[in-house]
């Protein structure tokens, strides 16, 4: 059954994908979670806190990936599509931690909403490093800032929640190689 942080997250994580983040009162998350709502803010300081903890534990696993991808001994461009294709299918593996995030991130108080900006930063400024790498040693492409080059393939990524179907014709995999096929022809000298 799990312990009460974790049921709160998962009733959580669930109410905010179904219906939306700004339509789930917090009488709701704890009747599906099975505690009061002293237990949730024992636990959780707010709706907002579960929120960034929802976002907080993908972006935890996905980061620890792409430090090991990153820091792999491939080339540069293997190492980008690698970590490319991670992040679309961790991100379908834990799609609706994901959607919950692509749409609710500007939707918290300030405090959590800075925090989880500051968490996505500091991946997108790893994940820019490999593009800034290869662009250093001539393998990619300089006349496009690494910073646009990021900000465009993370903004498809933050897309998938619109279209893409677990059911559909496509397999998270597949998404991901298509992703970072089109990330590594863009980058092409």
């Amino acid at each position: 059954m799990g312990t009460v942080p974790e049921r709160l997250i998962a009733a959580a994580t669930r109410l905010f994908a179904d219906k939306g983040f700004d339509r789930v009162a917090v009488q709701e998350i704890v009747d599906l979670a099975g505690v009061t709502k002293g237990a949730m803010y024992h636990y959780f300081g707010s709706k907002d806190d579960l929120l960034h903890e929802i976002y907080a534990s993908l972006l935890r696993v996905q980061t620890e990936r792409l430090e090991l991808i990153a820091a792999g001994d491939g080339a540069v461009a293997d190492r980008l599509h690698s970590a490319a294709v991670d992040v679309v299918v961790t991100s379908v593996e834990n799609f609706d931690q994901a959607k919950v995030y692509f749409r609710s991130a500007d939707l918290p108080a300030e405090p959590q909403r800075l925090a989880m900006r500051a968490e996505r930063r500091r991946y997108h400024e790893r994940f820019r490093s490999l593009v800034e790498e290869g662009q250093a040693s001539g393998v990619f492409r300089q006349d496009v800032p690494a910073d646009l080059t990021v900000h465009y393939f993370f903004g498809t990524v933050h897309h998938l929640a619109a279209w893409y179907r677990e059911d559909g014709a496509l397999s998270a995999e597949e998404v991901g190689r298509h992703y970072a096929d089109l990330l590594a022809s863009s980058l092409r000298v």
